[in-house]
C-alpha cells in the first residue's frame, strides 16, 4: 500500500484510490481516442505494424521499451514552463504513421497550390475579358465607318464570342479541376492527420499511465493539456501547411509575372513577419502561464472535493469556493493579456495588408498606362498582368493572415507538450524496468538500517526517519510500533525502494539495496496492505497477479496458506468467480485473505504487513491473523500492527519515536522491564499506530449505493451561456459591434479597430464567464449532499475534469470563434 503524510502528520489512506482514479481517467481517454479512431474513415491506409511497431492496447511492453530508449541516459530535466520543438511530440509514431505524416503533408501542400492556380486562370479569363472588350469596340467602329464590310463585321464579332466564350469554358473547367483536387487533397491530409494523432495520443497515454506514480501527475497533466496537444498537432498542421504553401507559391507566381509590382506589394511584409513573430513569441509564454494557473486551481479543487466530509463538518464550503475562485482571477488575467496580443496582432497583420493594396494600384495602375502604347509582344505589365499580380499578393497575404492563428496554436500545444513529457522523460533514479543491478542467485533475507535520515520530497521541512538504526534477522517476524508519523510506514516503503534515504543506507544481507536491480528486489517482496486492491477479474486472476508465471497448483496453494481455499471452494465457480469492480461481490475479510494469497504465490523471502487487519471487524480480524501467522512462518516478516493482539506472537516488537528506536524487545521482554505506567503507554503507542477504518467507508466498498444521486446533465443553449455572460454585456456589445464594422467594412482603420478591440473584448468577456462557471460549478459540487459524493461517479477525479473541462470548452466556444461568426 502507498502512504502519503498530510499537513497534520497524520497517515492518509487514499493514496491507492487517487492512483486508481488517474490510472481509470488515462483509461478512459484511451478508451475515447481509440472508439474516436475507430470512426475514423481511414482503413485503406491501415496495414499490419511491422515487428516492434505493435499496437500499444495489443502489446504495451514494446512501446515502452522504446519509450525508454529515447530517454537519455543521462540527467536531463525539463522543466514546467519549457517548450518543445515540433519533432518530440511525434516520438511516439512509428514508420508506417511517419510516412503517412509526410504524405499527408504533401497533401495538405497541395491544397495549397490551388491558391496560385487559380490566380492563373483568373489573370487569364480578366486578360480574355479585356480583349473581348476592345475587339468588340474595334469591330463596332469598323462596321460604322464602312458600311459594305458590315457582314465581315458580324463575321468578327461571331469569332470574338467564340474566343471568350473558350476562355471561360478553360476557366469553368480549370476551376472544376481545382475544385476536385482541392477536396481529394484535403480528405486524405486531414484523415491521415487525425488518424495518425490519435494513435499518438494513445501511446502518449500508455505511457503516461505508466509513469503516474503520485497524483501531481493527475492533477500537472489534465486532459485539457492533451486536448491542447491534440489542437496543435492534428488538422491544423494540415490547414498550416495549405495556407503556408499557398502564401509562397502566390509569391512566386507574382514575382514571375511581374517583379516590381510584387515588390512594391510586398513592402509591409517584413514588418508584418516580425509583429507576427514577435506577438506569437508573447502568446506562447503567456498560454504555459495560464495552463499552471489553471493547475494549482485544479489542486485546490482535488483537495477540497476528495476530503469532502472534513469540508462539510467545519462548514468550509464558502471558504474553499472563495479560495478557489481566487486562484483563477490569475489565469483569467493571463488569458486576456493574451487575448489584447492577439488582438493586437490581428490588427497590425490586416493594417499592413491593406495598407500595401493602396500603394498596389496606384503603382500598377502607372506601370499599365507606361506601357500601354508599346507593341503587345514587348508589354510586361497589361491590365491582366495586373490584376493577376495584386490578387497573388493577396492572397498571399490573406493566407499568411489565416494561417497566423495556427502559430498560436502551435504555440499553446508546444507548452502544453512540454508539460506532458517532462514527466514521461524525467529519468527515475529508482527505475523498475532498468537490468541495472545485482541479482544475487539466493537470499537469506536480512534487513539492515543504518543511520537512515529520510523526508519525503513534498514535505523536505519535516524530518521522518533521523538517525535510524535497526537490525532484522533471516526468518525473524519484527513488529514495528509508534505513533503516528514516526515512520513506520517509511520503513516498509524504504524496503520497497519506493525511495532513497537521504543519508545512510537499507541493506539486505549486506548489500545496499540501491546496488540492487529494483525488479528483482521487489519479486522477493510480498506485501499486504490495510485495504486490500482487487481487480475486475476471476480470483484465480486476482492471485496470479502476484506470480505471472504461476499455476493453478501454485494458485491453490498460496490460497490454502492464506485459508483461502475453503471459501473459495464453496463459491459456485471457485477460482473462476469474478469478483467484481474492486471485489465488491466479496466481504472484507475474503479481500484481504486473497490479498494475502497474492502475495504469497511468489514464494516471498520477505513478508510487508502493513495494518492488514487494522480495517476488519473482530471476526474477520481472526481469520485473516491466522492466515498471517501462517504465512509469516519461515520469512522474513516485518509488521505494522494497530493491536497488541496481532503483535504479542512476534519475535521482536520496535517501539519508534522521532524517527528512531525507543525501545525494541519480545513482548515479554518489554512489560517485564517496564512498570504499570509505562506498560499503558506502550498499549497506547500500539494502539495509536493507525486509525481504524470508519465502518461506513468499510460498508461503501463493499455495497453499491442503491439511490442514484448522479445529478443529471443537459446540455445547455447559447443563451443560457449568455445569461452567465451578461455582467459582461458591454464587453460583448462592443466585441460585437467591432466584428460587424470588420466583416461590412474594408477600409483599413475599420479592420484596426476591430481586430483589435473585437478580440481583446471577448477574450475579457470569455475569460470572465470561464471564471465564473467554474466557480459556480465548483459552488454547486461542494453545496452537494454526502450521499452524492459516495457515488463513484462523483469521484474527486471526475468532478475536477469537469471543472477543468466543461468551463474550457465554453471558453473556446466564446471566443475567436464567436468573434469571428
Amino acid at each position: 500500500m502507498y502512504e502519503v503524510t498530510n499537513k497534520d502528520g497524520r497517515r492518509q489512506r487514499r493514496h491507492v484510490d487517487q492512483l486508481r482514479q488517474a490510472s481509470e481517467s488515462l483509461q478512459t481517454g484511451k478508451q475515447q481516442y481509440s472508439q474516436r479512431e475507430q470512426h475514423l474513415p481511414l482503413q485503406l491506409f491501415q496495414w499490419e505494424d511491422t515487428p516492434g511497431q505493435q499496437e500499444p492496447d495489443q502489446d504495451p511492453p514494446p512501446l515502452l521499451e522504446r519509450h525508454h530508449e529515447m530517454i537519455p541516459q543521462r540527467e536531463k530535466s525539463w522543466e514546467m514552463g519549457q517548450t518543445i520543438t515540433t519533432t518530440p511530440m511525434f516520438r511516439f509514431s512509428n514508420t508506417n504513421e511517419r510516412i503517412l505524416l509526410f504524405i499527408g503533408t504533401l497533401a495538405g501542400m497541395g491544397m495549397g497550390l490551388a491558391t496560385p492556380a487559380n490566380m492563373l486562370l483568373f489573370g487569364d479569363l480578366t486578360g480574355a475579358m479585356i480583349d473581348f472588350g476592345s475587339e468588340i469596340v474595334n469591330s463596332m467602329r469598323q462596321s460604322q465607318s464602312v458600311y459594305s464590310e458590315a457582314f465581315n463585321s458580324t463575321e468578327n464579332i461571331t469569332d470574338i464570342n467564340a474566343v471568350f466564350l473558350s476562355a471561360i469554358k478553360t476557366f469553368a473547367i480549370g476551376n472544376a479541376a481545382i475544385g476536385a483536387a482541392t477536396f481529394i487533397f484535403g480528405y486524405i491530409s486531414i484523415a491521415i492527420f487525425n488518424y495518425v494523432v490519435q494513435k499518438q495520443l494513445a501511446n502518449v497515454l500508455v505511457v503516461l499511465s505508466s509513469t503516474a506514480e503520485d497524483e501531481e501527475i493527475e492533477v500537472r497533466i489534465s486532459v485539457g493539456d492533451l486536448n491542447k496537444l491534440e489542437d496543435g498537432i492534428g488538422e491544423k498542421v494540415v490547414m498550416f501547411a495549405n495556407y503556408i504553401t499557398a502564401f509562397f507559391a502566390s509569391l512566386i507566381l507574382a514575382f514571375v509575372k511581374g517583379w516590381e509590382l510584387t515588390l512594391i506589394c510586398l513592402t509591409s511584409l517584413p514588418v508584418t513577419m516580425f509583429a507576427m513573430g514577435l506577438i506569437s513569441w508573447c502568446t506562447s509564454r503567456l498560454a504555459k502561464k495560464e495552463l499552471d494557473a489553471y493547475g494549482k486551481a485544479g489542486t485546490i479543487a482535488d483537495e477540497v472535493l476528495s476530503s469532502m466530509r472534513t469540508v462539510v463538518a467545519f462548514g468550509g464550503e464558502d471558504k474553499e469556493v472563495e479560495r478557489y475562485k481566487s486562484n483563477l482571477v490569475f489565469a483569467k488575467n493571463i488569458n486576456i493579456k493574451r487575448g489584447f496580443y492577439n488582438g493586437l496582432g490581428f490588427g497590425l497583420l490586416w493594417f499592413f495588408i491593406y495598407a500595401s493594396y493602396a500603394l498596389a494600384f496606384w503603382y500598377g495602375v502607372g506601370l499599365v498606362l507606361d506601357e500601354r502604347n508599346l507593341p503587345a509582344d514587348e508589354q510586361i505589365y497589361t491590365a491582366a498582368v495586373m490584376v493577376t499580380v495584386f490578387f497573388s499578393v493577396m492572397m498571399a497575404s490573406m493566407n499568411l493572415g489565416i494561417a497566423s492563428p495556427y502559430i498560436e496554436a502551435f504555440g499553446i500545444a508546444k507548452g502544453a507538450g512540454a508539460k506532458v513529457f517532462s514527466v514521461i522523460n524525467r529519468v527515475s533514479p529508482i527505475n523498475s524496468t532498468s537490468e541495472d543491478g545485482i541479482k544475487p542467485t539466493s537470499i537469506k533475507g536480512s534487513i539492515t538500517f543504518n543511520n537512515v535520515h529520510f523526508q519525503y520530497p513534498s514535505r523536505v521541512d519535516v524530518k521522518v526517519l533521523q538517525g535510524l538504526n535497526l537490525t532484522i534477522n533471516p526468518g525473524e517476524t519484527v513488529a514495528l510500533v509508534g505513533s503516528s508519523g514516526c515512520g513506520k510506514s517509511t520503513c516498509v516503503q524504504l524496503i520497497q525502494r519506493f525511495y532513497d534515504p537521504i543519508q545512510g543506507s537499507v541493506s539486505l544481507d549486506g548489500v545496499n539495496i540501491k546496488d540492487l536491480n529494483v525488479a528483482w528486489l521487489r519479486s522477493h517482496i510480498g506485501v499486504v496492505g490495510q485495504e486490500p486492491i482487487l481487480f475486475q477479474t476471476t480470483i484465480a486472476e486476482n492471485i496470479r497477479f502476484g506470480n505471472e508465471q504461476a499455476s493453478i497448483d501454485d494458485i491453490v496453494q498460496a490460497a490454502k496458506k492464506a485459508n483461502a481455499h475453503d471459501f473459495i471452494a464453496k463459491l459456485p465457480q471457485g477460482y473462476d468467480t469474478l469478483v467484481g469492480e474492486r471485489g465488491a461481490q466479496l466481504s472484507g475479510g475474503q479481500k484481504q485473505r486473497i490479498a494475502i494469497a497474492r502475495a504469497l504465490v511468489r514464494n516471498p523471502h520477505i513478508l510487508l504487513l502493513d495494518e492488514a487487519t487494522s480495517a476488519l471487524d473482530t471476526s474477520s480480524e481472526s481469520k485473516v491473523q491466522a492466515a498471517l501467522d501462517k504465512a509469516s512462518t519461515g520469512r522474513t516478516t516485518i509488521i505494522v500492527a494497530h493491536r497488541l493482539s496481532t503483535i504479542r506472537q512476534a519475535d521482536k516488537i520496535v517501539a519508534l519515536s522521532d524517527g528512531q528506536v525507543a525501545e525494541q524487545g519480545t513482548h515479554e521482554q518489554l512489560m517485564a522491564l517496564k512498570g504499570e505506567g509505562d506498560k499503558r503507554q506502550l498499549e497506547r503507542m500500539v494502539s495509536n499506530t493507525s486509525m481504524v477504518t470508519d465502518p461506513f467507508e468499510e460498508y461503501l466498498e463493499e455495497t453499491q449505493l442503491v439511490e442514484d444521486t448522479t445529478m443529471p446533465l443537459h446540455p445547455s443553449s447559447m443563451m443560457e451561456v449568455l445569461r452567465h455572460n451578461k455582467p459582461e454585456w458591454l464587453y460583448i456589445l462592443i466585441g460585437s459591434m467591432c466584428s460587424i464594422v470588420m466583416g461590412a467594412s474594408m477600409p483599413v482603420f475599420a479592420i484596426l479597430f476591430g481586430d483589435i478591440l473585437g478580440i481583446y473584448t471577448f477574450i475579457v468577456a470569455g475569460e470572465r464567464l470561464t471564471m465564473r462557471l467554474r466557480g459556480l460549478a465548483f459552488a454547486a459540487m461542494v453545496q452537494q449532499e454526502i450521499a452524492w459524493f459516495d457515488d463513484k461517479q462523483n469521484n474527486s477525479g471526475s468532478l475536477c475534469a469537469r471543472l477543468s473541462g466543461d468551463a474550457s470548452k465554453v471558453q473556446g466556444v466564446k471566443q475567436i470563434q464567436l468573434f469571428k461568426i
